[in-house]
């Protein structure tokens, strides 16, 4: 054993004056440090696998290779830190060594893709493996060059290469096949952001014909900003990255600077960055530099939105060095635009420039048009060179188009597969830093004036519409900031059409941001008491109350009656809606006998002063029908509720959503009234007339599938209610989220069917989930809150009945 090792150690060293030199020959020598450190020879040298038969056709492997008998520049990078959030990926490199073969880590500049495989690497290290480390250098030569000499660390021998000299062999056929006759080796070539120039010759890397293959007996990992499936072919096995999850994140940054502050303080730094490696990095070395003006995660936080570009958009002055521009948030994504472009997407920079002065939130695709960027630009634009700098930016990761859907658009039955592009924030925010070298004012001009041709597409095509609706949403506010005093009221006004559009999605979340900028900018420049501000006021207050945050709604209700009162009179009919909307606010705060006396009164006048077809009195009817139910006048609000029912068929027709309203509230009264049969038919034929116009998930659709459960509950049919009840918690909870009245209802009417099953540990365990948060969100005085304490402590007695009736049953099998 000691001779054969002696063999080794002197053929390497042999091997290494031939290849490289004396100074090679003295590294290798030094491995051992003379005679008797053969002794701990084995701890020195990477052990390889001896493949059998079976795995490589009987050619014979060598046993050993010297640890310094590759090149220094061909060993891994040591990790210089823990690799945080990428287990899965890692667990995954690990499996592939088995098998070999290729993996391609691929992802957006900054995402870490080297650090990955040098973890990999150093893990491939401690498994007593053969690891190799090759930088493509965009340069096929220097790659061949690399490999050939990681062919010959693993055997490889002078006569095949003398063969290939000769023009007997192929040199790229030569090196693969000893690859492929040898096991226990990891070769990583890394930044291979090129693939198109990796040769030999011009076949793509995916024909597996050139220097990159998957036919080892070892793994082949690849680094590359190029995450096309079609570059690397389908027997590659692609590791796609992503920003790191947030708790990886924030442990990112505190390992950098442990005394910057806390975990809190650290995760909301890590959000700011939108987790992307390369810019906790940055971070993590600045606040761990003594001499830094911010020394702490929150103080670097707020200054990111003063000094974005000094923090993480600052120059360097070697940026032209593409190993320093990796490693600059500011220039790392510049590689990937100068290969584009180079490629002949010349449009992909402009492009990504112009995306970036649009919010930090999903792009309709619909926006992004020919006509917008040459507007921009200046430049002559085709959709097919559009189409092809769009397919560039994706392929390099510099955006994403994910398939999923926005928000409740697709719940309500709308598809936006494939409709919007997303920018990373902090790839935004570098690229909106200088968006086009020159004066970004045109750029905004054109982009201001698509967004409004884009919204006036929007509000005419009905529910079609509703998801590209709520895609526009943030991106409008910086419209009014931007408007002049001859456009902030056509402005104004387009956005409050869309505001509308929202309304009728139900997208009240997007509403909610519209319509607060459009009373921000209504006070700001025509003062708090000009009939367009109170008109926004009103509006803005429905849509807080359809959020469910009732109490907010009624203080501006009463606020904004108050101001119409006084600047218009009480017989105003705008003041006369302002009155209807208090009442209605009172009677979501549960103070029904208010809002009954306040709604008669103002149904009166509306028939009076309007018309008793009006809407404004139809709503008035409905409103006042809702009160009275509230109060226990079930059979008054079932007839109010069917006389409007009649009336907004006959004017609106069947399909209008305010008859869709009327619908389903008298349908609830009938369940109120205990007719259980005529409800559940009533709500099955507006769930079949109406779900096609709003969808199934629709905040409307929702509340008449709650309502059916009820009318089931009511017919026995415990069950099917039950399934019911879960869908639409289910469905409001996503929607609405867990806190929303409206959620709570859908909560408290599953218990209260899971009471009817025999389910009473869980019914008690939701109606005191219910009530904490009723009493939290409504207040403990509101009937709803009333209502949970009252159902939680039936709960919670007959889950205690069912105790004693188990210990009870158990005492009598134990009696002799």
């Amino acid at each position: 054993m000691l001779v054969a090792a002696l063999a080794v150690f002197l053929g390497a060293v042999v091997w290494a004056v031939a290849r490289f030199g004396l100074d090679a020959a003295d590294q290798t020598a030094s491995v051992v440090g003379g005679s008797i450190a053969l002794l701990t020879l084995p701890i020195s040298l990477y052990a390889l696998r001896t493949p059998d038969s079976t795995e490589t056709g009987g050619v014979a492997a060598r046993e050993w290779v010297p640890a310094a008998a590759v090149s220094a520049s061909l060993r891994p990078p040591v990790p210089s830190a823990q690799v945080r959030g990428r287990d899965v990926e890692l667990a995954l490199l690990r499996l592939a060594r088995r098998g070999g073969g290729m993996a391609v880590v691929c992802g957006a500049g900054g995402l870490g893709k080297t650090t990955l495989a040098a973890q990999a690497a150093h893990q491939a290290q401690q498994a007593r493996m053969g690891v190799f480390w090759v930088r493509w250098q965009d340069d096929p030569s220097r790659l061949a060059e690399n490999l050939t000499r990681v062919a010959q660390a693993l055997g490889l021998t002078e006569e095949r290469l003398e063969a290939a000299r000769r023009g007997q062999a192929v040199l790229v056929d030569v090196v693969w096949e000893q690859l492929a006759a040898v096991s226990g080796w990891v070769i990583v070539v890394d930044n291979v952001d090129t693939p198109a120039r990796v040769g030999p010759g011009r076949d793509p890397v995916a024909s597996y014909r050139g220097w990159l293959r998957p036919d080892g007996a070892g793994l082949l990992i690849v680094t590359s900003r190029d995450t096309a499936v079609s570059t690397w072919g389908r027997r590659a096995q692609m590791l796609n990255l992503g920003p790191l999850e947030e708790t990886a994140a924030t442990a990112v940054l505190t390992d950098a600077a442990p005394a910057a502050g806390g975990e809190e303080e650290a995760q909301a730094l890590a959000v700011r960055l939108g987790s992307l490696p390369l810019a906790l990095e940055a971070a993590g070395r600045y606040l761990a530099t003594a001499t830094s003006r911010y020394r702490s995660f929150t103080a670097y936080r707020e200054a990111l939105d003063r000094e974005f570009g000094d923090l993480l958009g600052a120059e360097h002055p070697q940026a032209a060095d593409p190993d320093i521009a990796r490693t600059v948030v500011r220039h790392t994504w510049g590689l990937s635009l100068k290969q584009l472009h180079g490629d002949g997407y010349t449009l992909a920079r402009p492009l990504l420039h112009l995306l970036a002065l649009l919010e930090a939130a999903p792009i309709p695709r619909s926006l992004v048009t020919p006509a917008l960027l040459a507007d921009a630009t200046g430049q002559d634009v085709t959709a097919t060179a559009l189409d092809a700098a769009l397919a560039g930016l994706h392929q390099y990761a510099l955006l994403d188009t994910p398939r999923t859907a926005v928000g409740a658009s697709a719940e309500n039955g709308a598809s936006v597969s494939g409709g919007q592009v997303v920018l990373h924030p902090v790839v935004r925010e570098v690229m909106a830093i200088t968006p086009t070298g020159t004066d970004p004012a045109p750029w905004l001009t054109a982009l201001d004036a698509h967004l409004i041709q884009a919204v006036n597409d929007t509000i005419h095509v009905g529910r079609a519409g509703w998801p590209t609706a709520r895609l526009l949403a943030p991106h409008l506010p910086a419209l009014l900031n931007r408007a002049t005093d001859q456009t902030f009221t056509p402005t104004r006004n387009t956005l409050k059409e869309l505001a509308q559009v929202l309304r009728e999605a139900g997208a009240f979340t997007e509403e909610h941001l519209v319509g607060k900028h459009i009373l921000d900018a209504d006070e700001h420049r025509l003062g708090p008491d000009h009939p367009d501000t109170l008109t926004s006021r009103t509006s803005f207050a429905n849509t807080l109350a359809l959020l469910g945050l009732y109490q907010e709604a009624t203080d501006l209700q009463q606020r904004t009656l108050t101001d119409r009162e006084r600047t218009l009179g009480p017989d105003h009919p705008d003041t006369l809606a302002n009155r209807l909307y208090f009442a209605t606010s009172l009677n979501d705060l549960g103070r029904y006998r208010e809002a009954v006396d306040l709604l008669r009164q103002t149904l009166i006048d509306c028939e009076r002063i309007l018309d008793p077809d009006h809407p404004e009195t139809l709503t008035n009817r409905n409103n006042l029908a809702n009160a009275l139910a509230g109060l226990g006048q079930h059979q008054e609000a079932a007839d109010l509720h069917r006389q409007t029912l009649t009336d907004r068929e006959r004017i609106l027709g069947p399909d209008h959503p305010d008859t869709l309203t009327s619908s389903h509230n008298f349908a609830a009264s009938l369940n109120d009234l205990g007719r259980y049969r005529e409800a559940a038919d009533l709500h099955h034929q507006t769930l079949a007339d109406h779900e096609h116009i709003l969808g199934p998930h629709h905040p409307d659709i929702l509340a008449t599938r709650s309502n059916l459960a009820v009318a089931l509950v009511g017919l026995g049919q415990y069950r099917e209610a039950a399934d019911l009840d879960r869908r639409t918690l289910a469905d409001r909870e996503r929607n609405c989220g867990p806190n929303h009245p409206d959620t709570l209802t859908s909560r408290n009417n599953l218990a209260a069917t899971l009471v009817r099953l025999g389910q009473h540990q869980e019914a008690a365990d939701l109606y005191r989930q219910t009530l904490t948060d009723r009493e939290r969100i409504l207040g403990p005085d509101h009937p709803d809150t009333l209502t949970s304490r009252n159902n939680l402590a039936r709960a919670e007695a007959a889950v205690a009945r069912a105790g004693r009736g188990w210990w009870s049953r158990l005492r009598r099998r134990g009696r002799p």
